[in-house]
């Protein structure tokens, strides 16, 4: 059975329209790019789309250098009518990524990627967590009681792997968390005991039907392009005996209203009207 995504998606933008109609001004967002490819134009008009919808303003700054990179950056973390500044990503070689993460100030870092943001998770202080970590977390939250739960995550990426369990592990959610990569030994063995799965490998269809538990619950995090079409991490199969998030159209869609769902929090603590 696939799992609704595009309910969970509305419920936040529902949200989030109401939040700015109190905030009484829009909020913006920015994004930050350089070369991108074409993968990446297409993300960013998507981005553009769900903005516009829900009355988010969009902007995209593009740099060539390193240095001309950081300028964007520091310009934009001094302008108090930008909200949310999104890094986008992969970016060229030559490019340090990590150092430009440094230069996003916290407060305006809606993608959860600074160390800030990132270490805040350890004290169970969820400012602004990575977006689809949170995203495979609140499908999950609408899917199950996770409390008690035996959730295997498979992937250490500082985007999901990494950030998604230790938000498992908060108290309140306390589920009882395995993480997996690619030294994992028996890897089916330990899949197949899960009460929930999380996969964010980056590899098209690692997670067949006979990894599965029977009623398992299996969010896919993974988007891979095989013979030109978008497939997951996990087998479509896997739908015949476990709850399945669909790829295109689940965590991504999630992934995106959340995003949204963050420059509007960071606009509420900017008017002072949230904590």
């Amino acid at each position: 059975m696939l799992i609704d995504c595009k309910s969970i998606s509305k419920a936040i933008d529902a949200d989030v329209k109401e939040r700015i109609e109190k905030l009484g001004f829009s909020p913006k967002l920015v994004a930050i790019t350089s070369k991108p490819d074409p993968s990446t134009v297409t993300y960013l008009n998507s981005q553009a789309k769900k903005a516009k919808k829900l009355g988010i303003e969009f902007e995209v700054m593009e740099g060539s250098t390193m240095d001309e990179l950081l300028k964007v950056i520091s310009t934009l973390a001094n302008d108090d009518k930008v909200h949310g500044i999104f890094l986008t990503h992969p970016l060229p070689k030559g490019i340090d990524e990590f150092e430009l993460t440094l230069r996003i100030p916290p407060e305006k870092d809606v993608e959860g990627r600074t160390p800030y943001n990132l270490g805040m998770l350890i004290y169970e202080k969820e400012y602004f967590p990575p977006c689809t970590a949170e995203a495979a977390v609140r499908i999950l939250e609408n899917v199950t009681e996770i409390r008690g739960k035996n959730v295997v995550v498979v992937g250490r990426s500082v985007t999901v792997g990494k950030p998604v369990e230790i938000m498992l592990l908060k108290k309140g959610r306390d589920a009882t968390v395995t993480v997996c990569h690619s030294k994992t030994k028996n890897l089916p063995e330990v899949t197949r005991s899960a009460d929930a799965l999380i996969v964010a490998a980056g590899r098209a269809k690692l997670i067949t039907p006979d990894m599965v538990g029977e009623g398992a619950i299996v969010i896919d995090v993974g988007i891979n392009v095989v013979d030109d079409q978008l497939v997951g991490d996990v087998d479509p199969e896997v739908e015949k005996k476990a709850q399945l998030t669909p790829v295109p159209g689940g965590v991504g869609r999630v992934t995106t209203s959340l995003l949204m769902e963050h420059v509007v929090r960071a606009a509420e603590r900017l008017a002072g009207k949230n904590e």
